[in-house]
């Protein structure tokens, strides 16, 4: 999301510095790999939106993108209706009909299949932002922690391992450490997620994909290293400066007890666990918000890679506009806990 902020800012003649605390492609984070969903299917015609708009801008970053198509089954809802609604339609199959296409998966019911959604390749497009970013101008700074961020009234002090930075504004798009700079101004949960990637069983063509269920599941084709499905949250809270890389053997059960019900087209025993982390909201909604000299973008929740070229437009508006934030992603007000 900083590196997205800083493309869109030095393209509009912004002198910008990015801070990267760790060197390209870390896996420290949530945006290394090879595979990010995406997808303009949301029951919520905002996301939808935004979705339409990332997708075009992803296109000016060249080749990141691959459209495979996307399904949604299960306890889908009103998706079809909404993606109507916005002039993105897509089509309902049967469950035989689905399975006659996809024969990898197993269908319970009615499948919404959306051809615009695919997969992100996630390294190549930190690096496709970043430079881009350097090609208007701006200055990439790896391995260079933030220790503290000081703002001043109408200016900030950006506080690094290696000395100040001075800015009239600052973007503080930090995910997993956004407490640990920004203290508890925003409520966020930092868990470890466990995907995997699966062995195909045979060369088949594989959609990306949503199983609407308790606990919802996605999942998508990553050439040269299998399909990779996972749980979508509620994995154990962590530390990110404390993480094992370990798998959870829990999970991972579960993970695979899916796979064996659902996908008979993997093989649930070749199996290569994964490593990220969801820096969550209370609700899954973001926060794009200005407080002061301070732009702050956090708790993508697991679902905001997609919209990553967005966001940076949105960081650079509150940045250089008076433009009012969305009122869905703004900094939620402190409650006061109740007098006992």
């Amino acid at each position: 999301m900083g590196s997205a902020a800083a493309w869109q800012l030095a393209a509009r003649g912004a002198e910008v510095v990015l801070v990267e605390r760790f060197g390209p492609g870390h896996v420290f984070g949530a945006s290394h790999g090879a595979s990010r969903i995406f997808r303009l299917v949301y029951d919520d015609p905002l996301y939808v939106r935004f979705a339409l708009e990332a997708s075009a801008l992803w296109r000016e970053l060249g080749d990141v993108l691959t459209e495979t198509g996307g399904i949604d089954h299960g306890a889908f809802g009103a998706l079809p209706e909404v993606l109507a609604a916005a002039g993105s339609p897509g089509r309902l199959l049967s469950a035989g009909e689905a399975g006659e296409r996809w024969p990898g998966f197993r269908f319970d019911g009615p499948v919404f299949f959306h051809p615009q959604s695919g997969r992100i390749h996630a390294d190549r497009a930190v690096t496709a932002l970043q430079g881009a970013a350097e090609h208007h101008g701006a200055v990439v700074r790896h391995r260079t922690r933030v220790v503290e961020v000081r703002p001043l009234g109408n200016s900030v002090e950006v506080v690094t391992e290696g000395g100040v930075l001075r800015a009239r504004r600052a973007v503080v798009a930090v995910g997993a450490w956004t407490r640990k700079l920004l203290g508890d101004l925003i409520p966020l949960t930092v868990t470890e997620e466990q995907p995997a990637h699966f062995a195909p069983l045979a060369d088949r063509e594989w959609p990306s994909f949503i199983h609407h269920r308790t606990g919802t599941v996605y999942g998508l084709a990553t050439p040269g290293e299998g399909v990779k499905v996972g749980l979508h949250g509620g994995g154990p809270v962590v530390d990110p400066d404390r993480r094992s890389f370990q798998p959870e053997p829990t999970r991972l059960a579960a993970l695979r007890r899916y796979v064996r019900d659902w996908l008979p087209g993997l093989d649930a025993d070749a199996v290569e666990p994964i490593h990220c982390t969801y820096t969550s909201t209370p609700t899954g909604d973001f926060v794009l918000d200005r407080r002061g000299p301070l732009v702050v973008a956090a708790g993508f929740s697991g679902h905001g890679f997609k919209f990553t070229p967005a966001v940076g437009r949105v960081l650079a508006d509150l940045v250089l506009t008076d433009a009012a934030p969305e009122p869905r992603w703004v900094i939620p007000v402190p409650r006061k806990r109740p007098t006992v």
